[in-house]
């Protein structure tokens, strides 16, 4: 008989700080934390222990003078040390301010300097970046050298009331109009959301969940930090995103969930795909066959216990365990999506931007639909704004997750939101007869055809979703190189794997690939010419190509001459 605690009732709190310091006390036999360096373990920790680690740095903060409203800094990688600090600048009352560690100097220095933080707590290896210039604030905690020096403690002061009104988070996003801006996230609209995104996937003790994402991404904040905290379950880091190093932790630990990106999520099939190869042909058959019987028996909802069954070798090499894998950020490609569903390995696709929390609609596989990006959640509202004959509008969403506004930036507080409180998302998209929200593209992004056709850049990309290639990005020539060609037309900028370079071969093979899968594209879809480029593309925190960024590179060092016209 299972007699541990159920979830915590986000409806019982007033604010983050008093849910999480009440887990660690209500869970506090189970294994809160782990951490991984490659594939040897290095830290665990208890709930109870994990609120005695909490407690030496609400010590540390009440010393620095940290009370209610001030703003703590938090820019690290991913840790299990990121949940204690934020735990504890929680307890004080104070404001959190996640930063991207992956940013450059100057940008983390500019966001410092704009949010204006008591504390930074930070890495020795991030400090030395900013060299002879640190960042303006009065102080720094950095981890990795002062965390031995905190006091061993008892109980700490009481803890420092916080409303639902009052403000949780400043989180920094180029959501709707390309720039950094902060965002003004209140408790409130953080325990909405736990509320209504645990409500559909509840989590509960013994539940494994792998936080690979940068707790400072949205996503993970909620599945990695806020939602495994409430719930007892277990939280394990690990430093690297080498999939085989991901799938060694996975085994090791079973885990159950976890939150990645459409990257990540390409990865992993493509060790599903190497795997395969390397069996006899009868077993991959057999797969194929297994794969659409479970299909067929999984078409209501998942049966986690009966896809194991099936087929079981694909489950092993994912720890046998795993349950749901919470995908966003970016688009999700809806056969990768399917394949995976297949396999019995439920990806629940979500829709959201950080000026809404985290969620604003999630599939619920209750279907399985990855055609979708599912429902609004309880509490949420999305409308679509002056659609067009095809339905396809703008999509607006209101409810309490919404921030209350962009830090010192009224004027675009009021562009963004409504006067009766509706966010202008910039997204493009359409609702289903079920109510379900069907994304086509970013509004700034859309391409009009010569003929008056409307080309959404992530739709083509889709298209090409199963080339053999690092990375596609779809673009209006006018856009990259405004009457620099005779004809207007799409350009497709391909970064072929790494190690093919762009070798004649690997080229022309690409390419072939391409032409196949651009004529099944209607005409006004089609792409006219290729242009291979070996640098990474730009991407924001949540891998979301900077399609402006690509552009002014593509503008500055790629001739038109280097076209390949198809």
């Amino acid at each position: 008989m299972n007699t541990a605690p159920e979830m915590m009732d986000p409806t019982h709190y007033d604010s983050l700080g008093e849910l999480l310091w009440d887990a660690l006390l209500t869970f506090k036999t189970e294994t809160a934390l782990i951490e991984v360096e490659r594939k040897v373990e290095s830290r665990r920790l208890t709930y109870l222990e994990t609120k005695h680690e909490v407690g030496r740095v609400i010590h540390y903060l009440e010393g620095r003078g940290v009370g209610a409203g001030d703003r703590v800094a938090v820019m690290m990688s991913n840790q299990s040390r990121w949940l204690i600090c934020a735990t504890a600048a929680f307890y004080r009352g104070a404001v959190l301010v996640p930063l991207d560690y992956k940013l450059s100097a100057d940008e983390q220095k500019a966001l410092l300097a704009h949010a204006g933080p008591k504390l930074l707590v930070t890495e020795r290896s991030l400090m030395r970046r900013f060299k002879d210039a640190p960042p303006d604030v009065d102080h720094t905690f950095v981890v990795d050298e002062d965390w031995e020096k905190l006091p061993e403690t008892t109980e700490p002061t009481p803890i420092v009331e916080r409303t639902r009104a009052d403000l949780a988070t400043i989180v920094y996003s180029s959501g709707t109009g390309g720039i950094a801006k902060g965002c003004l996230l209140t408790h409130d609209a953080y325990l909405e959301q736990l509320q209504g995104l645990m409500s559909r996937f509840p989590m509960h003790t013994g539940h494994r969940v792998f936080s690979i994402l940068p707790t400072n991404h949205a996503i993970d904040f909620m599945v990695g930090f806020v939602g495994p905290f409430s719930a007892g379950a277990t939280v394990i880091h690990q430093r690297t995103l080498r999939p085989e190093f991901l799938q060694s932790t996975m085994r090791a630990y079973g885990v159950t969930h976890m939150a990645l990106v459409p990257l990540i999520l390409s990865a992993f099939e493509e060790s599903i795909k190497e795997a395969l190869t390397e069996r006899p042909r009868w077993a991959r058959r057999m797969v194929s066959l297994l794969g659409g019987l479970n299909e067929m028996l999984t078409a209501k909802e998942p049966n986690h216990a009966l896809s194991r069954a099936l087929l079981k070798p694909v489950h092993e090499a994912f720890g046998g365990e795993l349950e749901l894998l919470f995908c966003g950020g970016a688009f999700v490609d809806r056969a990768r999506a399917e394949h995976f569903y297949r396999l019995g390995l439920p990806v629940v696709i979500g829709y959201g931007l950080t000026e809404v929390c985290t969620v604003a609609t999630v599939n619920d596989l209750s279907p399985f639909r990855a055609d979708t990006v599912g429902r609004p959640l309880d509490g949420v509202k999305i409308k679509i704004h002056e659609p067009g004959a095809d339905g396809v509008g703008e999509v607006w969403i209101k409810g309490r997750t919404l921030m209350s506004g962009y830090l010192d930036e009224p004027e675009l507080t009021a562009e963004t939101i409504t006067e009766d409180g509706w966010l202008r998302t910039g997204d493009l998209g359409w609702m289903d007869a079920a109510h379900h929200l069907h994304l086509v593209g970013r509004s700034k992004n859309m391409i009009v055809t010569a003929g008056g056709k409307n080309v959404y850049p992530e739709d083509v990309e889709g298209a090409f979703e199963e080339l053999e290639v690092e990375e596609v990005a779809v673009f209006a020539s006018g856009f990259l190189w405004p009457a620099a060609l005779d004809d207007e037309q799409l350009i497709a900028v391909i970064r072929p794997r790494r190690g093919n370079g762009i070798r004649e071969r690997s080229k022309e093979a690409v390419l072939s690939q391409l032409r196949s899968k651009n004529r099944r594209l209607p005409d006004y879809k089609r792409v006219g010419a290729v242009l291979f480029w070996e640098e990474d593309f730009p991407r924001t925190a949540s891998m979301k190509v900077k399609r402006r960024v690509l552009a002014e590179s593509l503008r500055e060092d790629a001739a038109t001459s280097a076209l390949v016209n198809l």
